[in-house]
């Protein structure tokens, strides 16, 4: 099979060749039909994460190399071991990537996004940046008939991320409307799950003023410059007082900052981005403020499932996709990193 592999950390990803595994147990081969592209490969190509101040968190450990990246998987199943039940052999599916031991009390109460020894395809173990890809259960093949294929597999990483995260948000909205601060992929995915799940006013802010067009059409109310001086201000008055939910899709000190500084009493930052950095703020802010920062990871398989029925519905519109070959991978990365894409690049084996 043909891949696009890591060799060395921090180097272009280069074209590479394996045998095509055959499955075992209740393992199942897809035929990689369309993987996307996001930003968390490129901090894992880098192999660290900034945590600010010159600190960084390595996670070069784990990998053997080369190592394929891509957990945004749409395939179809072109084999499977004799106890994969359910795995129709040419049917078109996505594959939940989020997996974990099977093991731990995360994993036995429905959360292996969060487990602590994952199996995540493209993370832990190699993924679809390739012809194929090996998935140790049917019950992580999501069937997506209806969806459009270059969509299903980004919903599993982007559009997991940004439900997941939205539903973390819809308790606080009784202390305002909800604020979206990052428009890329993820964030464009939050904005489209957040009109489906509430009727409260959506903003957003980005730094990028095409961005901010794209989602005043995909149904935002209005749209800030978070760079400009007079942009709490302005969503202050928007928002009649403060958001109840910041969901901040960046993930850096700067977004951060902002997204809960306009924040009202009662509401929550939500953290989903990885830019990096880090953040301070005075303990009796805290309650003073009764402000409420979490992080949010991706979602469960239920989560997933869930997301899915939304999109079937017809409840989601599609977000800016660009279809790229195999061996435009890397640019697909460098792009990514230059702040030069609008919505989901998606590689197609």
């Amino acid at each position: 099979m043909h891949r696009q592999s890591l060799i060395e950390y921090a180097k272009p990803l280069q074209a590479t060749e394996a045998p095509t595994p055959t499955p075992q147990g209740t393992e199942v081969l897809l035929r990689v039909s369309h993987c996307g592209v996001c930003h968390s490969d490129i901090h894992l190509q880098d192999g660290y994460f900034d945590l600010g101040g010159g600190q960084k968190l390595d996670v070069r450990s784990g990998r053997q190399l080369p190592f394929t990246f891509g957990h945004e998987i749409t395939g179809t199943v072109e084999a499977a071991g004799p106890e994969a039940q359910g795995a129709v052999k040419g049917k078109q599916y996505a594959a939940y990537p989020w997996i974990g031991c099977g093991k731990c009390g995360l994993c036995a109460r429905g959360d292996e996004h969060m487990c602590n020894a994952p199996r995540a395809l493209g993370i832990t173990v190699d993924g679809g940046y390739a012809t194929h890809v090996m998935v140790p259960h049917p019950r992580y093949l999501l069937d997506v008939a209806g969806i459009a294929p270059e969509i299903a597999g980004p919903l599993m990483c982007s559009g997991l991320t940004g439900y997941g995260a939205i539903k973390k948000a819809i308790p606080y909205l009784r202390a305002g409307p909800l604020l979206i601060v990052g428009l890329g992929g993820v964030g464009m995915m939050g904005l489209q799950f957040a009109r489906a799940l509430t009727d409260q006013p959506i903003l957003v802010a980005d730094l990028d003023p095409s961005k901010r067009e794209a989602a005043l059409k995909l149904g935002a109310k209005e749209a800030f410059d978070a760079a400009d001086p007079g942009a709490r201000k302005a969503i202050g008055k928007a928002a009649g007082g403060g958001v109840g939910a910041a969901v901040d899709f960046a993930g850096s000190d700067k977004s951060l900052n902002f997204a809960q500084s306009v924040v009202a009493k009662g509401g929550a930052a939500i953290v989903v981005g990885l830019f990096g950095g880090s953040f301070t703020l005075p303990v009796p802010m805290f309650p003073l403020r009764a402000l409420t920062i979490m992080g949010s990871y991706v979602g469960s398989t239920t989560e997933a499932a869930e997301m899915i029925d939304l999109v079937k519905a017809g409840k989601i519109a599609p977000i800016p996709v660009q279809k790229r070959p195999l061996d435009q991978t890397n640019k697909s990365l460098d792009d990514l990193r230059e702040g030069r894409i609008v919505g989901r690049v998606v590689i197609t084996p």
